[in-house]
């Protein structure tokens, strides 16, 4: 499969589930710009048919390399990021993936239910990215349970493998060069964005500053009948900056990432 197919399979799928992230991106083209993207990011359960580690190879398939490692504490979760071995224009992904055992136990026996449904040889092809939801429909009742000590656990109860978000790289942005630009024009359309932390998290001195909507909501039919309003994905933004040494930083800051994970929280 090539990166571009993998992409576009990502990006249709993505889109059903996040309107906004189509119509922000005609907003773009609406004032000239082409919209590049970044990065995009995708959730996972450790010790499972679809951990971390299971998934890089298929990644490795379509020519990405891991040369980053990352830990979010107080978040329960580890993850790499990725970068296309040839194309430097190819997004870089970002994969993270929950550490169950550090949950409460409640919690582990929710998320042990749902790895226990997911075929041993779920990682067949790049196309699991898109694969959704892996098991049974979590019940309203369980859907609590996780949010309460894990919003990244809840939202992958739901929503399962898919792309997270997409990045707007705002050094592509010939219009809006600066991430503050960028901001105020979501803000004027009447965009929610993510404020924890501040609307920009980062500075030019750590090379990165990144922003991102709040996720877009879907209506959601828990196995238990009940009916909720939930957290689906956001779009991110990100302006990278160059370095002493003349390249532009290419990575990612645990602290930054940290603020952005917040972007799909139901509170």
């Amino acid at each position: 499969m090539k990166p571009s197919d993998f992409f576009n399979a990502l990006w249709d799928s993505y889109t059903q589930v996040t309107p906004q992230a189509q119509r922000i991106q005609k907003l773009f083209e609406s004032h000239g710009e082409t919209v590049l993207n970044d990065h995009v990011a995708f959730r996972t359960f450790n010790n499972s048919p679809v951990a971390l580690e299971k998934l890089e190879p298929q990644l490795e398939a379509i020519g990405y390399k891991a040369y980053g490692a990352f830990r979010f504490e107080s978040k329960h979760l580890k993850a790499r990021c990725y970068k296309h071995e040839t194309d430097a224009d190819s997004p870089k992904i970002f994969l993270s993936e929950l550490l169950v055992e550090e949950l409460p136990e409640n919690c582990q026996a929710i998320i042990a239910k749902f790895v226990g449904q997911i075929p041993a040889d779920a990682v067949q092809s790049p196309a699991v990215f898109w694969a959704g939801k892996l098991w049974e429909t979590p019940t309203s009742e369980e859907y609590a349970t996780l949010a309460e000590h894990s919003e990244y656990a809840a939202w992958l109860s739901t929503m399962g493998l898919q792309a997270n978000h997409f990045t707007v790289s705002i050094n592509h942005l010939k219009q809006f060069p600066t991430i503050e630009s960028v901001n105020s024009l979501l803000q004027d359309e009447g965009y929610a964005l993510n404020e924890v932390g501040g609307l920009v998290k980062g500075s030019p001195t750590s090379f990165l500053e990144q922003s991102s909507t709040m996720a877009d909501k879907i209506t959601y039919n828990f196995s238990d009948g009940i009916e909720k309003s939930i957290p689906s994905c956001f779009y991110e933004f990100a302006r990278r900056h160059v370095q002493p040494n003349g390249s532009l930083f290419d990575s990612f800051i645990e602290g930054n990432a940290d603020k952005i994970f917040d972007s799909t929280n139901t509170k």
